[in-house]
């Protein structure tokens, strides 16, 4: 770790092969590299091998949602089949991911960013308040949200670890963003003055430090619903967890809402 008294420098090792301070800076932004999580697309060739048949964006995601329904145990059981067996909660990256649509900064959330932290050595800034000295209060609530039974049992992590994957391959295959490295995207934010590294929000141009995992919006008029500054940024394909249109599912759909990796980040703000 960096600074124990600043969060902003401090980071952990990870599993995607480019050090975090790289990985989390305004520069690799401008010039991303492709990141992979060590050894997923190796432990799951089968899922990829399958996912290479598919003709549309459509099969392919019919094809991840029936691999990660049966690989982690997601199916629902039919009405009294296996009536015998005691009814176990099993963590799910769908039920994860609708958490976080509920409130950020909940327990999913916390699985989230703590899930972050470990695959790309990021560590989180905000969890319902400033993660600033530790220990602390806050740093407590946090670490005791991340860790708890009821979002992290099942593979979590490896659940992540092959939704990431599969956006990746998505977004190679069928570019359903554009080919370009970087995506325009934008945030509404009530809480910019005290992300603002460099530059002015007056100014326009500034660089600010967004959490480990922020969600953006494709679409300008719905992010300005989320706060009177609005930040325009431009955000790289690889750094992309969930985008509209990525699964079967609508989980995240009803905002344009698309989960990034965080880090430092070069916008434009306008305040309407």
């Amino acid at each position: 770790m960096g600074d124990e008294h600043d969060p902003a420098g401090w980071y952990t090792t990870n599993l995607v092969g480019i050090p975090a301070p790289v990985l989390a800076s305004a520069g690799f932004n401008a010039h991303p590299q492709p990141l992979h999580v060590a050894g997923v697309r190796e432990s799951h060739a089968g899922l990829f091998a399958l996912l290479q048949r598919c003709t549309d964006a459509a099969e392919a995601r019919g094809v991840f949602a029936h691999y990660m329904s049966l690989a982690f145990g997601l199916q629902r059981r039919a009405a009294g089949s296996d009536a015998a067996e005691p009814r176990r909660w099993r963590a799910s990256y769908l039920k994860l991911l609708q958490g976080w649509g509920l409130d950020a900064n909940g327990a999913a959330g916390a699985v989230l960013k703590g899930w972050v932290e470990s695959r790309f050595g990021i560590v989180p800034v905000f969890h319902r308040a400033v993660l600033a000295r530790f220990p602390s209060p806050a740093w407590t609530t946090y670490l005791e949200e991340k860790a708890g039974s009821r979002f992290h049992n099942n593979n979590i992590f490896q659940q992540l670890d092959l939704l990431y994957e599969f956006s990746q391959w998505m977004l190679a295959r069928f570019q359903p963003l554009g080919g370009a490295p970087r995506v325009t995207l934008w945030r509404g934010s009530t809480r910019c003055e005290e992300q603002v590294l460099a530059g002015s929000l007056r100014g326009r141009q500034c660089t600010v430090r967004l959490n480990n995992l922020v969600s953006f919006s494709l679409a300008r008029e719905q992010a300005g619903c989320f706060g009177d500054w609005l930040l325009q940024a431009e955000v790289p394909q690889v750094k992309l967890l969930l985008w509209p249109g990525l699964l079967a599912s609508a989980t995240l759909q009803g905002e344009s809402e698309v989960l990034a990796i965080g880090g430092c980040y070069e916008v434009l703000a306008r305040y309407d």
